[in-house]
Parts: C-alpha cells; sequence; structure tokens
C-alpha cells in the first residue's frame, strides 16, 4: 500500500508537468503541443527498449502488443483529442470542470466492476471520500466556475464541448482500468516495460498525427494551427523541442511507469482517487511559475482533496 501510494504520487508529479507546457509555450496549439509530447514518448522508448527491456519485450506476445496499442489510442490520442477539441468549442472552464470529476468516476466505476479481484470499498466508508474530493475539486476549479457563469456563449457549441469532455472523461475512465487489468492479470510482467511497450506503439500514431497536421496546416491553415505559424517548430524550436523532449521522458514514460507500479499494488478504485495528486502538481507548478501563492479557495481546496486521499487510505476492501 505504502509503495502504491509512493508511486502514484511520483506518477502525479509527473504528469503535472504537462498542464504548464500550454502557459510556457502559448503560442503553440494544443495539437502541436499533443503530437510533440506523443513523438518525443515514442522516440525516448526506441533506446530504453534496446538498453533497459530487450528481453522483456520479447515475451509480449502479439495480443499483448494489440492490448499496448489500444491503450495508447484511447488513453493518449483519444483522450487528448477530446480534451483540446471541448476546450476550442467550450472554451476552457467547462471541459475542466468535467474532467475534475476523473477520480470520483474512477473510483465509483472501478468499485463496482472489480470487486471480485480488488475487494469491495464500503460505500458508505468511500462516500465521505468521494464527498471530500469533488468538494476539494469545486474548490480549486472555483474561478473556472465563476468564468463559466459569467460567460453567455452559444448554447450549441456548450453542448458539443460539454459531449466532447464526457467522452474525454470516458476514454481516460477506461485506461486505467484496462491497464490495471493487464498488469494484475501479469504479475510477474516488468511494469517498466509495460510503458516502454506503450510508448514503441504510440511513435506511429504520432508520426502519422505530424503528416495529418502537415496536411491540414497546408490544405486548411487557422483549422488546428495559425496560419502565421512557423510549421512544423515554430518561433522558438529550442523551447518546443527541449519541452517536448522533458515531457515525453518525465510525463508520459516515466509517469506511465510509477502509475504502472501503482496499479500493481492498489485496487483500482482506491488508485483512480489519487489522480488528484496530478491536480495538486498541476496547481503547484503553475503557480510557481506565475510566482504567486494561490488564494484561499484554492488551499481549502488542496486540505479537502488531500483530506479525501487520506480517508480512501484508511478504507480496506472487503472481499466478496
Amino acid at each position: 500500500m505504502l509503495f502504491g501510494l509512493l508511486f502514484a504520487l511520483a506518477a502525479g508529479l509527473m504528469w503535472g508537468l504537462v498542464f504548464v507546457a500550454p502557459v510556457m509555450l502559448p503560442g503553440y496549439a494544443p495539437a502541436l503541443l499533443t503530437v510533440g509530447r506523443y513523438l518525443a514518448f515514442g522516440l525516448i522508448a526506441l533506446p530504453l527498449a534496446m538498453a533497459l527491456d530487450r528481453r522483456a519485450l520479447r515475451e509480449l506476445l502479439p495480443g499483448d502488443w494489440w492490448e499496448a496499442a489500444k491503450l495508447s489510442l484511447v488513453g493518449n490520442f483519444l483522450y487528448y483529442l477530446c480534451l483540446s477539441a471541448a476546450i476550442q468549442r467550450a472554451g476552457a472552464p467547462l471541459p475542466t470542470m468535467i474532467i475534475g470529476t476523473l477520480p470520483v468516476v474512477i473510483a465509483i466505476c472501478a468499485n463496482h466492476r472489480n470487486r471480485v479481484r480488488d475487494g469491495h470499498l464500503p460505500w458508505a466508508r468511500l462516500a465521505p471520500s468521494l464527498l471530500l474530493i469533488a468538494a476539494g475539486l469545486a474548490c480549486v476549479n472555483r474561478d473556472e466556475l465563476a468564468v463559466l457563469q459569467a460567460e453567455a456563449g452559444d448554447p450549441r457549441r456548450y453542448a458539443e464541448g460539454a459531449l466532447l469532455a464526457i467522452a474525454a472523461v470516458a476514454c481516460w475512465t477506461w485506461y486505467p482500468i484496462r491497464n490495471a487489468d493487464w498488469l494484475r492479470a501479469h504479475s510477474d510482467r516488468s511494469p517498466r516495460a509495460w510503458a516502454t511497450a506503450q510508448g514503441l506503439v504510440t511513435l506511429p500514431m504520432a508520426l502519422v498525427g505530424v503528416l495529418l497536421l502537415a496536411v491540414i496546416y497546408l490544405m486548411a491553415p487557422d483549422t488546428l494551427i495559425p496560419a502565421d505559424y512557423a510549421f512544423p517548430l515554430g518561433d522558438r524550436p529550442l523551447a518546443y523541442v527541449g519541452l517536448m523532449a522533458a515531457i515525453g521522458l518525465c510525463s508520459s514514460w516515466l509517469g506511465t511507469l510509477c502509475w504502472n507500479e501503482a496499479s500493481q499494488r492498489l485496487p483500482t478504485s482506491l488508485s483512480g482517487q489519487l489522480i488528484v495528486f496530478e491536480t495538486l502538481a498541476a496547481l503547484a507548478y503553475a503557480f510557481a511559475w506565475k510566482q504567486r501563492m494561490p488564494p484561499p479557495a484554492t488551499l481549502l481546496g488542496v486540505a479537502l482533496l488531500i483530506a479525501g486521499v487520506v480517508w480512501a487510505l484508511r478504507i480496506k476492501p472487503v472481499k466478496t
């Protein structure tokens, strides 16, 4: 339990870096940041596979590679595609609030679906944890709620954005549950090799993404990428390449590795709630980048999130 908690914490610290990338590179479209991240992930996985995981990767069967491809397609590309499209349609506040429900949604789904394998967390004892996390997320996203209430946008665009954000939640609810299924069914396999395998199957998808972006940029400028953008690396190529390499290594490969380690050790209903570490890390990095202290409502939200996690860790699964 302790090592699983520490690995989930490390994964959250790594994943939080992704949320400050748009702030650090404000002139780069979300599609460019997404494709750049996963292209770096795949390129970094190649030497790691040769140096560290060659033997373990040879043991993977065709069905395992197919599972890695599905996980990468849904948990990486489809998730970020839906999220970025939701933000484009409805702006940031509404998708942010919907995505913020992930820890609660994953915990509820996993507690029902995996009750035989992982044990059942009694709903009466789980409910306070979920309520604390939900209240914490509401406090953390208070500014987004205020903006959402103040904006009077096109109802159709808001509805489309909401549906896309819900699709993103579905993608990343499916991913950790299916990923944990494979890891728990193959407890003798290396979580590091499984992270590397997902990086390897991500590479061809990222290359296809680069080609599609190039075609869209040439045929329909200002659709996903501004017409005045210096394709492919922009006006800050060193910053873009360096940040994508750092995120590809830390957030994608190392974050996936740590999450895999946590998924092998913890019930999925508990590890799902620990995704709040990603929210906490993203907040810390964002306020550090802006060099200012978070407002009282955000600090209250952080305290509620931590209280929810501590409460969840005290619950012992009941075998059914």
